[in-house]
């Protein structure tokens, strides 16, 4: 297999592109597509800012945090950091901590950690036992987006870097057109606006694909926690990943195609004022209805008794 813009040795054929890419010619198309997101998703008014990066410690986050730091970091008035949401996954979490706090030190970055069990007062395999009959990922959902904001939040983050690539976000849109939920979608990551309490989220890696951040992951020698969430199996996102995988394979460029029907839905029917909030009479976080996800997984009123 030989690159299609070289001829030498190819390490990776990408079939939305229609071509095959040698080690330079691969790494040079994947950060040039990562910094043009960028461009395009992170503006800072006063041409300095900070950035947190929510880092898992698999290979996605860890890739977004390692290129936005290296493109970043050289710009004085600009801060990377990163955080790690422990859900609190017995023989899951405690690994990735580690990996991410390692790829922190190497590259200089401020890395905390916030827990399920310092904010909520529980963890996630605790609310799996508790609300049996429940999906896991239903649960743990609200729970890890409320500690995203939460985190960069506290530190001082004008933007948070999600670690989703182009099969994650194709497989959330189609995940939304299956519930004919049109505001979720609009409402998808990159938010171009400030809204009151949200910090606004970016997902750099969105026009790259799983197969293209392994292969840089590998190249650049980025280690990354290779393990998989124990309650995974359980996830209604596997149906979509199947679906999105088997129509990709047949029809090259749809994910691209997903992604591109999400903008153009957030174009039309989205402008800043549709993006205001209120909060949760319970908690008080930012909120689209009365109670917030989170307290209404949880069960409680406003008095907080469950």
């Amino acid at each position: 297999m030989n690159c299609s813009v070289c001829g030498k040795d190819a390490v990776i054929d990408i079939p939305y592109m229609n071509k095959r890419l040698c080690q330079v010619h691969f790494l040079d198309h994947f950060e040039s597509v990562f910094m043009k997101e960028v461009r395009q998703q992170i503006k800072f008014d006063s041409g300095g800012g900070t950035v947190s990066v929510a880092l898992s410690g698999g290979k996605d986050s860890s890739v977004t945090l390692y290129i936005l730091h290296s493109i970043l970091s050289v710009r004085r008035k600009v801060k990377v950091k990163a955080f790690t949401v422990d859900e609190g996954i017995s023989g899951y979490r405690d690994k990735s901590i580690q990996t991410a706090g390692e790829l922190c030190r190497s590259l200089g970055v401020e890395h905390t950690v916030i827990s399920y069990s310092e904010v909520f007062g529980t963890t996630m395999d605790s609310e799996v036992t508790r609300l049996r009959g429940k999906t896991p990922c239903a649960v743990c959902g609200p729970m890890r987006r409320q500690l995203i904001n939460m985190a960069a939040q506290t530190q001082g983050s004008d933007y948070v870097a999600l670690g989703l690539n182009m099969d994650d976000v194709a497989q959330s849109v189609l995940m939304n057109v299956s519930r004919g939920d049109m505001e979720r979608i609009s409402r998808m990551a990159p938010h171009s606006h400030s809204v009151n309490g949200l910090v606004r989220r970016v997902i750099p890696l969105r026009r790259l694909s799983e197969r293209e951040v392994v292969t840089y992951a590998l190249l650049k020698n980025i280690k990354y926690d290779h393990s998989w969430c124990p309650y995974y199996a359980q996830a209604q996102r596997n149906l979509f990943r199947k679906i999105v995988s088997e129509i990709e394979e047949k029809y090259p460029g749809s994910k691209l195609a997903m992604i591109r029907l999400q903008e153009d839905i957030a174009g039309r029917y989205t402008n800043p004022g549709d993006l205001s909030l209120g909060t949760c009479r319970n908690c008080g976080r930012p909120s689209s209805g009365q109670l917030c996800s989170v307290c209404m997984i949880s069960g409680e009123n406003d008095d907080g008794n469950q």
